[in-house]
């Protein structure tokens, strides 16, 4: 179940690829999205530690620009968010017909909405302020480079360099959002891969002679995933405390019993990609080197 999903992801990068007209295949967006998964897995702070390192990988596997695989990769984890919001919304609404939102939840879910709602924010500044990004941002960074000892590198050049290579990201960026028919494609595919990691939460339940609506781990799935931003590896320990905290109270099971059901979770969540992503990442290097 947990392999599907990373499919579906997979499909989605494909799908996203496919609107900049870079084609690649399904099987090989499969590997290229897992190996991005490993480089989430084992860098802290989640996405934003192993993008620029999935960026590195997509560039290299298609043959196009670095800041191309950046705007691919960040929009697959754009159009991740969305659906899993919907999910939140959808879960928690459900799970208020049916039982009293506790004290713990509320919290939860507040700060789920205000760390979403910061990072909605500095994303409009960003596009707001593209054009200082791009132009003048690049000339503070090169002086700071430049008076580095790594080199007698010219300030201009490497401002130069850097604002060709921002306004590379914004311009596909663009790109991305004029293809709606690709960005719906790829929403749906996203949404059903939430779906898939949910029924495998209720089936690690399973595993262990307990039953759990599938209701609650619609919304308990993303909210333990918003943990992923602590600077551990993957979120590894944040993300698993994350579902305790939230699975306990939803479900009333004994701590014991909702851990041990994490940890299978988990066990195969975290650690499948591990595997096939390390093992990609390790095939994709040794064909670029070769």
């Amino acid at each position: 179940m947990p392999s599907c999903g990373s499919v579906l992801w997979g499909l989605v990068l494909r799908t996203v690829l496919d609107s900049l007209e870079i084609s690649i295949s399904g099987g090989l967006s499969f590997f290229v999205y897992t190996s991005a998964a490993f480089a989430n897995n084992v860098t802290p702070f989640g996405q934003a530690g192993g993008e620029p390192i999935a960026a590195l990988l997509i560039s290299k596997v298609t043959n196009a620009r670095y800041e191309t695989g950046l705007a691919s990769i960040a929009t697959v984890d754009m159009l991740n968010v969305v659906p899993s919001l919907s999910l939140i919304l959808v879960g928690v609404s459900y799970y208020a017909t049916t039982a009293v939102v506790g004290e713990r939840l509320q919290i939860t879910l507040g700060t789920a909405l205000a760390l979403i709602a910061s990072l909605g924010l500095l994303m409009s500044a960003v596009w707001r302020y593209q054009g200082f990004i791009t132009d003048e941002l690049p000339k503070h960074i090169a002086k700071i480079v430049a008076w580095c000892p790594i080199g007698t590198a010219d300030s201009r050049i490497i401002a130069a360099t850097l604002s060709r290579r921002i306004h590379g990201f914004f311009d596909k960026f663009s790109q991305i959002a004029t293809q709606r028919h690709h960005l719906a494609i790829a929403f749906s595919l996203s949404l059903l891969g939430w779906l898939l990691q949910a029924i495998a939460l209720v089936a690690a339940f399973a595993a262990i002679g307990y039953n759990v609506p599938l209701y609650i781990a619609i919304f308990v799935i993303p909210l333990g995933n918003l943990a992923g931003a602590a600077p551990l590896p993957g979120g590894l320990g944040g993300i698993e405390d994350a579902f305790i905290v939230l699975l306990v109270p939803t479900t009333g099971l004994p701590v014991t019993t909702v851990t041990a059901a994490v940890l299978i979770y988990r066990g195969v969540i975290y650690w499948l990609p591990v595997i096939i992503g390390g093992s990609s990442m390790a095939a994709f290097s040794v064909r670029t080197i070769a």
